[in-house]
């Protein structure tokens, strides 16, 4: 039994949940996989996995070989890497995983520019506003809202997401100017989860003082798209993530109102698993990512 191949093939089964969906990960078939796992399960004398019509779970037992050997298989892809990196090579596949918001406007631009530099790497990108577990999930490196809070991460800063508030011309042409912050509660507002503190409360801030307002916010959501579409439509104006609008403020599609006044930022980081070795192409992407991102307007370095 070719014991990597099969520890290789059980972990991405795990992560995936599906003997399929590693098959494919693998570029092999679905029977080599179950044939791997049947051979390792005979091997450790235990049953490894539980299957449903739905999803393949770990056994307790499965769980402790998964947590014992990914690390290890990483380290040996690490290494062989890394051979290639005095070689002046970096190939292989990144998995990154980033919000909506900054995925498709900047972060899939940067994969596309650095894949023609090293031809020989390829992507995943997996573009969802939710927390991931890189290491459970595969993935080399995420993007991420807020300081993480696990402990088995490298972690690095890109900086402060400024927050502004803008509305329509069209939206300003229907309600009249929004020019105190009395009228501001007056209004609709689009709003996310990150720019209210209790419900219906927006954080704002001014010259370094923080306040909470009252606000009517029609609707609340998570992604990027949805609160874009709300504010140029004239449905409502609200706080967005500067970086987000910096087109449609240049072109007058939509325009700043109480410019002295700003919106809770959020952190934004790099983060990737701390494991003994980073891959020479995982290490250069992320440089270059941090690079090119602390450039961009709406991201505050402070």
């Amino acid at each position: 039994m070719d014991l990597a191949a099969a520890l290789r093939a059980f972990t991405r089964t795990v992560e995936r949940g599906s003997i399929t969906a590693a098959a494919q990960d693998l570029s092999i078939s679905q029977p080599a996989v179950s044939k791997h796992i049947a051979n390792l399960e005979r091997r450790v004398r235990a049953r490894l996995l539980e299957r449903s019509a739905r999803l393949v779970r770990p056994t307790p037992e499965g769980q402790a070989l998964y947590d014992a050997s990914w690390s290890a298989l990483a380290s040996i892809d690490a290494a062989v890497e890394g051979l290639h990196a005095t070689t002046g090579r970096i190939e292989g596949t990144i998995r990154v995983h980033a919000p909506s918001c900054i995925g498709g406007k900047y972060l899939h631009p940067l994969l596309m520019q650095f894949q023609r530099i090293h031809p020989n790497v390829s992507f995943e990108l997996m573009l969802e506003n939710r927390t991931v577990d890189l290491v459970f999930e595969n993935f080399d490196m995420a993007f991420i809202h807020g300081r993480p809070s696990a402990q088995d991460l490298i972690i690095r800063r890109l900086g402060l997401a400024r927050r502004i508030l803008v509305a329509s011309p069209a939206f300003l042409a229907e309600y009249g100017p929004v020019d105190t912050l009395e009228r501001l509660s007056q209004v609709p507002l689009v709003t996310t989860a990150r720019s209210m503190t209790t419900k219906n409360r927006l954080a704002l801030l001014f010259e370094g003082s923080s306040t909470e307002l009252e606000v009517r916010s029609i609707l609340q959501s998570n992604d990027a798209h949805v609160i874009g579409r709300t504010l140029l439509e004239g449905h409502a104006a609200g706080p967005v993530q500067h970086l987000l609008v910096t087109g449609e403020l240049a072109s007058g599609r939509l325009v700043r109102i109480l410019p002295d006044w700003e919106v809770r930022p959020t952190e934004l980081f790099l983060a990737y698993p701390s494991v003994k070795f980073m891959r020479p192409a995982v290490r250069a992407f992320a440089d270059f990512v941090l690079d090119n991102l602390q450039t961009v307007e709406g991201i505050d370095k402070a």
